[in-house]
């Protein structure tokens, strides 16, 4: 799987899930338009993750794409758990449907209502069905896999 996995070069995007008074947030690079009619997307969150935990409560995930001059917050949502760091307390967000934490400096963004959870493995799968979006006019290059690699993770993958 190597030869293959390792030619891939996915957008990277940061994930945000809020329930109740928890909220957290993470980079992922397992994500994808999954339906075409109806559009559904799907992204996977690791089970070690704290994203994941307050994302098993949640009945929203906002996914945000980043621009590839972002690093800095690919770093903040990638390389730090909020387990010990607030990841929203220098970052400016804003409230969407269904209570959604939204990153408001980021490319394009959308809120999903989440439809159903798929294990996976190691991750779970967020089924979303997109009920709100956002972004910039002036669309820039997105941050890639190949931009991120040398992010250490905040958690383990699994």
């Amino acid at each position: 799987m190597d030869l293959f996995v390792g030619r891939l070069d996915p957008d990277m995007c940061v994930v945000t899930a809020a329930a109740g008074q928890e909220r957290a947030g993470c980079l992922v690079g397992f994500s994808s338009q999954c339906s075409l009619d109806p559009v559904r997307f799907v992204v996977w969150l690791s089970t070690a993750n704290r994203t994941f935990t307050v994302a098993r409560e949640a009945e929203v995930l906002a996914v945000h794409l980043l621009a590839r001059d972002q690093r800095a917050a690919a770093e903040l949502f990638g390389g730090r758990t909020g387990d010990r760091t607030d990841k929203f307390r220098d970052v400016r967000v804003r409230e969407g449907h269904g209570g959604a934490v939204v990153l408001e400096d980021v490319e394009a963004w959308f809120v999903g209502r989440i439809l159903r959870r798929i294990d996976g493995g190691d991750h779970v799968g967020f089924v979303l069905d997109p009920v709100e979006t956002g972004g910039r006019a002036e669309p820039s290059r997105l941050l890639r896999l190949s931009d991120a690699d040398t992010i250490s993770a905040g958690h383990p993958a699994g």
